[in-house]
Protein backbone atom coordinates (compact mmCIF):
# COMPACT_ATOMS: atom_id res chain seq x y z
CA UNK A 1 0.00 0.00 0.00
CA UNK A 2 1.33 3.54 -0.82
CA UNK A 3 0.54 5.91 2.18
CA UNK A 4 1.55 9.41 1.97
CA UNK A 5 1.69 11.96 4.97
CA UNK A 6 1.03 15.06 5.81
CA UNK A 7 4.09 15.39 8.04
CA UNK A 8 7.40 14.76 9.37
CA UNK A 9 7.02 15.12 13.03
CA UNK A 10 6.70 12.22 15.87
CA UNK A 11 3.72 10.35 14.87
CA UNK A 12 4.74 10.27 11.04
CA UNK A 13 7.94 9.19 12.16
CA UNK A 14 6.46 6.52 14.42
CA UNK A 15 3.56 4.85 12.57
CA UNK A 16 5.60 5.82 9.20
CA UNK A 17 8.61 3.51 10.05
CA UNK A 18 6.23 0.79 11.09
CA UNK A 19 4.70 0.62 8.31
CA UNK A 20 7.56 0.88 6.03
CA UNK A 21 8.77 -2.14 8.44
CA UNK A 22 5.89 -4.17 7.25
CA UNK A 23 6.33 -3.40 3.35
CA UNK A 24 4.30 -0.65 2.43
CA UNK A 25 5.45 2.11 0.48
CA UNK A 26 5.61 5.86 2.61
CA UNK A 27 6.27 9.77 1.92
CA UNK A 28 6.40 12.07 4.16
CA UNK A 29 6.54 16.11 3.82
CA UNK A 30 6.87 18.88 6.06
CA UNK A 31 7.82 22.67 6.18
CA UNK A 32 11.07 22.10 5.35
CA UNK A 33 12.21 19.98 2.56
CA UNK A 34 16.15 19.30 4.06
CA UNK A 35 14.61 18.03 7.67
CA UNK A 36 11.98 15.96 5.79
CA UNK A 37 14.42 14.16 4.21
CA UNK A 38 16.82 13.78 6.61
CA UNK A 39 13.98 12.31 8.74
CA UNK A 40 12.73 10.01 5.75
CA UNK A 41 16.48 8.64 5.53
CA UNK A 42 16.51 7.76 9.05
CA UNK A 43 12.80 6.17 9.16
CA UNK A 44 14.23 3.89 6.37
CA UNK A 45 17.70 2.88 8.60
CA UNK A 46 15.10 2.39 11.31
CA UNK A 47 12.93 -0.18 9.26
CA UNK A 48 15.35 -1.84 8.11
CA UNK A 49 17.27 -2.47 11.35
CA UNK A 50 13.57 -3.62 12.49
CA UNK A 51 12.78 -5.88 9.76
CA UNK A 52 16.26 -7.62 9.94
CA UNK A 53 15.58 -8.18 13.61
CA UNK A 54 12.53 -9.65 13.02
CA UNK A 55 13.82 -11.78 10.46
CA UNK A 56 16.27 -13.24 12.86
CA UNK A 57 13.57 -13.91 15.69
CA UNK A 58 11.22 -15.58 12.99
CA UNK A 59 14.52 -18.24 12.50
CA UNK A 60 15.38 -18.39 15.33
CA UNK A 61 11.76 -19.36 16.72
CA UNK A 62 11.83 -21.96 13.96
CA UNK A 63 14.99 -23.66 14.75
CA UNK A 64 13.53 -23.74 18.80
CA UNK A 65 16.52 -21.17 19.34
CA UNK A 66 16.96 -17.45 20.98
CA UNK A 67 17.39 -14.82 18.61
CA UNK A 68 19.97 -12.19 19.19
CA UNK A 69 17.44 -9.46 19.97
CA UNK A 70 14.44 -9.95 22.45
CA UNK A 71 12.26 -7.60 20.49
CA UNK A 72 9.39 -8.48 19.45
CA UNK A 73 8.01 -7.96 16.55
CA UNK A 74 4.76 -7.33 14.93
CA UNK A 75 2.40 -7.50 11.98
CA UNK A 76 3.21 -8.37 8.16
CA UNK A 77 6.91 -7.88 6.96
CA UNK A 78 7.82 -7.60 3.64
CA UNK A 79 10.42 -6.23 2.30
CA UNK A 80 11.84 -2.62 3.34
CA UNK A 81 10.94 -0.11 0.59
CA UNK A 82 12.70 3.32 1.71
CA UNK A 83 10.98 5.87 2.97
CA UNK A 84 10.53 9.47 0.95
CA UNK A 85 10.33 12.63 1.28
CA UNK A 86 8.01 15.24 -0.77
CA UNK A 87 6.00 18.50 -0.88
CA UNK A 88 2.43 18.61 1.03
CA UNK A 89 0.95 18.23 -2.41
CA UNK A 90 3.34 15.25 -3.52
CA UNK A 91 2.44 13.10 -0.85
CA UNK A 92 -1.35 13.47 -0.79
CA UNK A 93 -0.91 12.56 -4.55
CA UNK A 94 1.26 9.74 -3.53
CA UNK A 95 -0.49 8.34 -0.95
CA UNK A 96 -3.45 5.60 -1.66
CA UNK A 97 -4.28 6.08 1.66
CA UNK A 98 -2.88 10.00 3.24
CA UNK A 99 -2.58 10.20 7.12
CA UNK A 100 -3.17 13.73 8.46
CA UNK A 101 -0.63 14.36 11.32
CA UNK A 102 0.49 18.09 11.76
CA UNK A 103 -0.34 20.61 14.72
CA UNK A 104 -4.03 21.57 14.67
CA UNK A 105 -2.48 25.41 14.11
CA UNK A 106 -1.55 24.49 11.30
CA UNK A 107 -3.88 22.23 9.65
CA UNK A 108 -5.93 24.56 7.42
CA UNK A 109 -3.04 25.96 5.50
CA UNK A 110 -1.35 22.25 5.00
CA UNK A 111 -4.37 21.26 3.70
CA UNK A 112 -5.15 23.76 1.01
CA UNK A 113 -1.69 23.17 0.62
CA UNK A 114 -2.07 19.66 -0.42
CA UNK A 115 -4.43 20.75 -3.17
CA UNK A 116 -7.57 18.41 -4.54
CA UNK A 117 -5.86 15.04 -4.34
CA UNK A 118 -6.95 14.10 -1.28
CA UNK A 119 -10.73 13.77 -2.57
CA UNK A 120 -12.30 10.71 -2.15
CA UNK A 121 -9.17 9.00 -0.50
CA UNK A 122 -9.06 7.10 2.68
CA UNK A 123 -7.69 9.96 4.98
CA UNK A 124 -6.70 9.31 8.64
CA UNK A 125 -7.04 12.08 11.21
CA UNK A 126 -4.42 11.23 14.27
CA UNK A 127 -4.95 14.91 15.37
CA UNK A 128 -6.34 16.26 19.44
CA UNK A 129 -6.57 19.55 20.40
CA UNK A 130 -3.60 21.75 21.34
CA UNK A 131 -5.86 23.66 24.10
CA UNK A 132 -9.40 22.92 26.18
CA UNK A 133 -11.14 20.51 23.61
CA UNK A 134 -13.74 22.28 22.37
CA UNK A 135 -16.81 20.11 21.19
CA UNK A 136 -18.30 22.82 18.47
CA UNK A 137 -15.06 22.12 16.39
CA UNK A 138 -14.17 18.92 16.07
CA UNK A 139 -11.34 17.87 13.53
CA UNK A 140 -12.53 15.19 11.77
CA UNK A 141 -15.18 16.59 10.03
CA UNK A 142 -13.20 20.03 9.70
CA UNK A 143 -10.49 17.71 7.47
CA UNK A 144 -13.80 16.20 5.78
CA UNK A 145 -15.06 19.03 4.56
CA UNK A 146 -11.78 20.92 3.56
CA UNK A 147 -10.60 17.69 1.94
CA UNK A 148 -13.07 15.76 0.60
CA UNK A 149 -11.98 12.49 1.88
CA UNK A 150 -13.28 9.33 3.58
CA UNK A 151 -11.98 10.44 6.67
CA UNK A 152 -10.93 7.56 9.46
CA UNK A 153 -10.00 9.00 13.17
CA UNK A 154 -7.92 6.69 14.54
CA UNK A 155 -4.05 6.48 16.60
CA UNK A 156 -5.38 9.97 18.74
CA UNK A 157 -5.15 8.18 21.96
CA UNK A 158 -1.60 7.24 22.85
CA UNK A 159 1.45 8.91 23.18
CA UNK A 160 3.58 8.38 20.40
CA UNK A 161 6.25 5.81 21.89
CA UNK A 162 3.73 3.82 22.16
CA UNK A 163 3.51 3.44 18.32
CA UNK A 164 7.37 2.72 18.15
CA UNK A 165 6.71 -0.43 20.26
CA UNK A 166 6.86 -3.95 17.93
CA UNK A 167 4.11 -4.49 19.07
CA UNK A 168 2.41 -2.42 21.46
CA UNK A 169 1.18 -5.32 23.79
CA UNK A 170 0.49 -4.63 27.68
CA UNK A 171 0.16 -7.67 29.99
CA UNK A 172 -0.48 -10.25 26.98
CA UNK A 173 -3.48 -8.49 25.27
CA UNK A 174 -2.58 -6.04 21.67
CA UNK A 175 -3.23 -2.71 21.80
CA UNK A 176 -6.94 -2.03 20.94
CA UNK A 177 -7.29 0.98 18.56
CA UNK A 178 -10.62 2.53 18.17
CA UNK A 179 -11.80 3.82 14.10
CA UNK A 180 -14.58 6.35 13.50
CA UNK A 181 -15.16 7.06 9.91
CA UNK A 182 -18.11 6.57 7.42
CA UNK A 183 -16.73 4.72 4.25
CA UNK A 184 -16.36 0.75 4.32
CA UNK A 185 -13.35 1.12 1.88
CA UNK A 186 -11.49 3.75 3.95
CA UNK A 187 -11.90 1.69 7.21
CA UNK A 188 -10.85 -1.50 5.35
CA UNK A 189 -8.06 0.28 4.94
CA UNK A 190 -7.06 1.47 7.97
CA UNK A 191 -8.09 -1.67 9.54
CA UNK A 192 -4.91 -3.70 7.97
CA UNK A 193 -2.80 -0.88 8.92
CA UNK A 194 -3.75 -1.28 12.42
CA UNK A 195 -3.13 -4.99 12.09
CA UNK A 196 0.09 -4.30 10.64
CA UNK A 197 1.23 -2.83 14.04
CA UNK A 198 0.20 -5.75 15.78
CA UNK A 199 -2.79 -3.83 17.23
CA UNK A 200 -6.47 -4.86 17.49
CA UNK A 201 -8.66 -2.61 15.07
CA UNK A 202 -12.12 -1.72 17.19
CA UNK A 203 -14.97 -0.16 15.28
CA UNK A 204 -15.87 2.64 17.00
CA UNK A 205 -19.25 3.88 14.86
CA UNK A 206 -19.38 6.53 11.91
CA UNK A 207 -17.29 9.96 11.83
CA UNK A 208 -19.91 11.76 13.93
CA UNK A 209 -18.55 10.00 16.62
CA UNK A 210 -14.73 10.87 16.16
CA UNK A 211 -15.73 13.63 18.44
CA UNK A 212 -15.95 11.49 21.38
CA UNK A 213 -12.42 9.88 20.48
CA UNK A 214 -10.85 13.63 20.38
CA UNK A 215 -12.67 14.49 24.05
CA UNK A 216 -11.93 10.83 25.15
CA UNK A 217 -8.12 11.93 24.34
CA UNK A 218 -8.39 15.26 26.06
CA UNK A 219 -9.44 13.67 29.08
CA UNK A 220 -6.74 10.52 29.54
CA UNK A 221 -4.14 13.00 28.52
CA UNK A 222 -5.57 15.39 31.77
CA UNK A 223 -5.72 12.03 33.89
CA UNK A 224 -1.86 11.02 32.91
CA UNK A 225 -0.59 13.85 33.46
CA UNK A 226 -2.35 14.08 36.82
CA UNK A 227 -0.41 10.68 37.67
CA UNK A 228 -3.46 7.90 37.36
CA UNK A 229 -3.42 4.86 35.55
CA UNK A 230 -5.91 5.80 33.10
CA UNK A 231 -6.24 2.38 31.89
CA UNK A 232 -7.67 1.39 35.36
CA UNK A 233 -10.68 3.62 35.33
CA UNK A 234 -12.73 1.12 33.32
CA UNK A 235 -13.29 -2.68 34.50
CA UNK A 236 -13.21 -5.65 32.06
CA UNK A 237 -15.66 -6.54 29.70
CA UNK A 238 -16.67 -9.47 31.95
CA UNK A 239 -17.59 -6.64 34.68
CA UNK A 240 -19.32 -3.81 32.28
CA UNK A 241 -22.58 -4.60 32.78
CA UNK A 242 -23.06 -5.82 28.86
Amino acid sequence: MRIGILGAGGMADALGTQWARAGHEVMISGRDASASAARAATMTAEATRAGAVGAAAEVAGAQGGVAGSDVPVAGVRGEVVGVRAGSWAEAAEFGEVVMVAVRQAGLVGVLESAGGTLRGKPVIDVANAEGPYDPAHPIAPLIRDLTGGHVVKAFNLCHVDVWRLTPPVFDGRPLAVPLCGDDPAALAAVRTLVADLGCTPVDGGDLDRAMLLEATAAFMIGLWFGGADAQAVLPPVAYSGV
